[in-house]
C-alpha cells in the first residue's frame, strides 16, 4: 500500500472561471497542497529538501478532468507516492466528499536536483531513502 496524504477541500469562489465551474489551472494548486501534506508525513517538506541540499523540480505533470468541480464543493485530495528510486511520481484523485466519486486523477513526477553540484541525480539521494524508513 503506498504512503498517502489527504486533504479536504471546499472549492472556493474565487477559483470559478466564467462557466461557474472550477478553472482548470486551480487543480495543479490542489494537487500541490496535497503534496506537501505527502511531504510532511516523512518530514521531507520543501525546507528540509534545500536543507539537504536538493531542489526537487516537478518535471512531469498530468492531469485527467473527468467531472467539473463546483462552488462549495467538498473534495477529499489524495496524494500517494507510487515511485521513489529514481525520481518521486505522486499520483493524485480529487473525489467529492460526499459521495466518493472519483472527479480528477493525475501524477506529478519530480527529479533530485544537487543544488552544490548543478545538476540532476539519476537515483534518489539517501537522504529521502532515510526519510522513508518506516514508511514504505
Amino acid at each position: 500500500m503506498p504512503l498517502t496524504a489527504r486533504i479536504d477541500l471546499i472549492v472556493p469562489f474565487h477559483d470559478l472561471d466564467p462557466m461557474e465551474i472550477c478553472w482548470h489551472g486551480n487543480y495543479v494548486r490542489y494537487f500541490e497542497l496535497a503534496r506537501v501534506a505527502l511531504l510532511q508525513r516523512i518530514d521531507y517538506d520543501y525546507p528540509e529538501m534545500r536543507t539537504s541540499g536538493y531542489a526537487w523540480p516537478v518535471i512531469e505533470l498530468f492531469i485527467r478532468y473527468a467531472h467539473p468541480l463546483t462552488y462549495q464543493q467538498r473534495l477529499h485530495i489524495d496524494a500517494s507516492l507510487v515511485e521513489w528510486e529514481n525520481r518521486l511520481k505522486i499520483a493524485y484523485e480529487i473525489r467529492d466528499a460526499a459521495s466518493q466519486k472519483r472527479l480528477t486523477r493525475g501524477h506529478t513526477v519530480q527529479v533530485a536536483f544537487d543544488m552544490r553540484a548543478n545538476e540532476m541525480c539519476f537515483v534518489s539521494p539517501d537522504v529521502l531513502l532515510e526519510k522513508l524508513q518506516g514508511h514504505i
